[in-house]
């Protein structure tokens, strides 16, 4: 998926909280001892500004400090998500919403929440490829390698370095006095991001930059050592709705609000059972997340390239032909998305949204409707109906017919046997017999 494209419920624009009074959440240089006697130590400016030149010099693109705490209308908006239903079959949205909606419920000691941003923009047009019908789309986070590696070994860089840096401020070093998380772990990052004054969040949900358009990777390090915070963001969206208005498949209920059931990037990523028929055609030939309604954000003006080398795109993962990638096994899957996002999802997922791209072709060539047939007898049901699908709205009716009939009968699972039905009344179409 984007990167918390669709894991993190939507918010509203917010009012700058008011900050926590309780003293462990003071900056450490407003602290007294007694007698009204400052402790000698350095100023939590002068460790906020140095954490930031260093991270900068690693190579990250956007750095914030933000307080461990959320508004409470920020939980709020993820106890709605949840209960109408939003975040779909991504029950660990649910089951860690406690931890999730609160950082010093995931780590108590937390005092300060540095947010760093990596840009993985690209250099070409992120939606040239859902031009053409024989190959697939893949969304640009996942064109390089995997973010998860790079970011975390990133974080885990700089935590050590501040943790060496101020060991005295930070007792413990690491893991004791900070830890790293990426957008695996129970984290809000992109309202804390948003207070953090990395961005805001639009009306599609994401953060944008005015600095870097759509296209941040985020990270955390939760510090135990209190620091001045950043100013938040503010919402800069006005009257425009182009993200609203260029979602295929109408995911946002209201501005700010997505029902990831919808949602073309959970669709193909997070949802591991068949894609609801009534949102197939609307997929298009996108395989693998979808990038339209950040790509369409007029902030993008002032998006640029990335400069990671391991985020720039790998031969064939920008627009592969769908044919050839509809006839891979699981060592062939393994081997050709080593190290990606793509991989996380399994052989028999990716397959699946590849006949669904397969289906949408308006005018399938021979070797479209060859790839559909060679997989309506995959070891797979999830892969073997969704060809059923595919080949009923490719294939010709006397292909179709000589298919149901090998096969309709003798399926053994429910699921795929469903997909044949709704292909009823088809029937094998007999050659006409010469005088």
């Amino acid at each position: 998926m984007p990167p918390a494209t669709i894991a993190t419920p939507s918010s509203p624009p917010r009012k700058r909280g008011s900050r926590a009074s309780d003293n462990a959440l003071r900056p450490l240089d407003s602290r007294r001892r007694g007698n009204d006697e400052r402790e000698e130590t350095p100023t939590t400016a002068t460790i906020r500004e140095a954490i930031r030149g260093h991270a900068l010099a690693l190579g990250f693109d956007a750095v914030g400090f933000a307080a461990a705490h959320l508004a409470e209308e920020a939980r709020d908006d993820l106890r709605e998500y949840i209960g109408r239903g939003y975040h779909g079959d991504m029950g660990w949205l649910a089951d860690t919403s406690a931890r999730r909606g609160d950082p010093q419920t995931l780590w108590p000691e937390a005092r300060t929440v540095v947010v760093l941003g990596l840009n993985y923009g690209g250099d070409d047009d992120p939606l040239a490829a859902l031009s053409d019908p024989e190959r697939g789309a893949i969304s640009v986070y996942a064109r390089g390698r995997d973010y998860h590696d790079t970011l975390k070994k990133r974080l885990k860089e700089l935590a050590r370095w501040i943790a060496a840096r101020w060991p005295s401020e930070l007792p413990g070093g690491l893991p004791g006095g900070l830890k790293v998380f990426v957008d695996t772990a129970p984290v809000m990052e992109k309202p804390l991001a948003e207070q953090a004054g990395l961005g805001w969040q639009g009306k599609h949900t994401n953060l944008v930059s005015r600095a870097l358009g759509s296209w941040l990777f985020l990270g955390e390090i939760y510090l135990s050592l209190a620091l001045e915070p950043d100013a938040p963001e503010s919402d800069h969206c006005g009257t425009c709705r182009a993200c609203l208005d260029a979602c295929p498949t109408n995911a946002f209920p209201a501005p700010y609000r997505l029902d990831a059931r919808r949602c073309i990037s959970y669709l193909t990523i997070e949802h591991k059972g068949p894609i609801p028929d009534e949102l197939r055609p609307l997929i298009g030939n996108r395989i693998f997340g979808c990038d339209d309604c950040l790509a369409v954000c007029p902030w993008n003006k002032f998006a640029r390239m990335t400069q990671e080398p391991e985020f720039l795109p790998r031969d064939g993962l920008t627009a592969p032909m769908l044919a050839e990638l509809a006839g891979l096994d699981d060592a062939g899957f393994r081997a050709r998305f080593a190290g990606t996002a793509v991989k996380r999802i399994g052989r028999n997922r990716f397959l699946r949204n590849v006949l669904t791209a397969i289906g949408n072709a308006p005018q399938p060539s021979a070797e479209l409707i060859g790839a559909a047939r060679g997989c309506l007898d995959d070891s797979s049901p999830l892969v073997r109906g969704a060809a059923v699908w595919a080949f009923g709205r490719i294939a010709g009716a006397r292909d179709l017919g000589a298919a149901a009939a090998a096969r309709r009968d003798a399926e053994s699972d429910a699921m795929v046997r469903a997909e044949w039905r709704r292909l009823a009344p088809v029937e094998p179409v007999e050659e006409p017999v010469e005088p």
